[in-house]
């Protein structure tokens, strides 16, 4: 490096010791950043959906979207497994940063590894939990997990090929902000029993007045929670292909991404009103509805 010498004496001496130290602070801050690494986990032990369904020794639509988004970009690189009691290990889990479930039922996770799972490597460790659609569908009586995912799944009433509404509620959280105020899709909408909204904070919900099957209760659609130093996001889209091939859709899991690794803000606090107000709203439409109909 070359030092312009615009003095005499010590000051030419400053300046010259100067620009070699912003030149060093220049590096450190443009120093790549390594990429997380992310387990995916898409075992059933129950119903096994199409998305997750390996085919002639290929991995599955979602284990290979995952992938091309965590390399596209450059957030992550993905690992993907169907057989948890070799893989998903004490040993494994402290080898990445992120784990996600596309999963059903109970697991053959060992019970001692399920606990450090949610105790130990996610609540105190402080890592991310990413689940999608039947992640919920997953340890039903398992009081931990549901704990840890908010609430678990209680039926489909809006099959697959039900047209729904979607509400955003926070147009400016990662997770939520690509979907704008609202959206229609189609998509296998479910909902939830062990739901805990004052433990959550909840993103999107299905919009009971816009949609033709109409429920006396509120059903969330995507959330986020602070779990002890960790963190966990939901979503509960992701039934239909079609869902992992739209671009809003891998622009709101990678928000959820960005979020979880701490490199996007997004307000995680509870907000338990939104959905006391969100069950109000779906009992009046109900009663307006049945008695139109009746």
């Amino acid at each position: 490096m070359k030092c312009r010498w615009v003095g005499v004496g010590w000051m030419s001496l400053v300046v010259c010791l100067s620009l070699w130290a912003g030149r060093d602070l220049s590096a450190e801050e443009e120093a790549p950043r390594r990429p997380a690494r992310m387990l995916v986990v898409t075992q059933s032990e129950g119903f096994r959906h199409g998305v997750v369904t390996r085919k002639e020794g290929q991995l599955s639509l979602v284990e290979r979207k995952l992938q091309e988004w965590g390399v596209s970009s450059g957030l992550y690189r993905a690992d993907s497994t169907q057989d948890v009691a070799r893989d998903f290990t004490r040993e494994r889990l402290d080898a990445y940063d992120i784990v996600f479930f596309y999963t059903t039922l109970d697991l053959p996770i060992p019970e001692d590894v399920l606990e450090y799972f949610l105790g130990t490597w996610l609540k105190q460790r402080g890592h991310g939990f990413l689940g999608a659609h039947s992640a919920a569908d997953t340890y039903h009586n398992y009081e931990p997990y549901w704990d840890m995912i908010g609430g678990t799944f209680n039926g489909h009433p809006w099959n697959a090929n039900s047209t729904v509404t979607i509400t955003v509620h926070d147009q400016e959280h990662p997770m939520s902000r690509p979907w704008g105020s609202e959206f229609e899709i189609q998509d296998e909408i479910y909902q939830f029993k062990h739901w805990q909204p004052e433990k959550v904070r909840v993103l999107m919900s299905l919009n009971m007045a816009k949609t033709s099957l109409r429920k006396p209760y509120h059903v969330p659609i995507a959330w986020v929670k602070n779990y002890g130093e960790g963190k966990v996001a939901h979503m509960s889209l992701g039934h239909r292909e079609e869902v992992w091939e739209n671009a809003t859709y891998r622009e709101s899991m990678l928000g959820a991404v960005r979020w979880i690794l701490n490199l996007e803000e997004g307000n995680a606090k509870p907000n338990p009103e939104l959905s006391a107000e969100e069950e109000e709203r779906a009992k009046r439409i109900h009663g307006s509805y049945s008695h139109d109909v009746e």
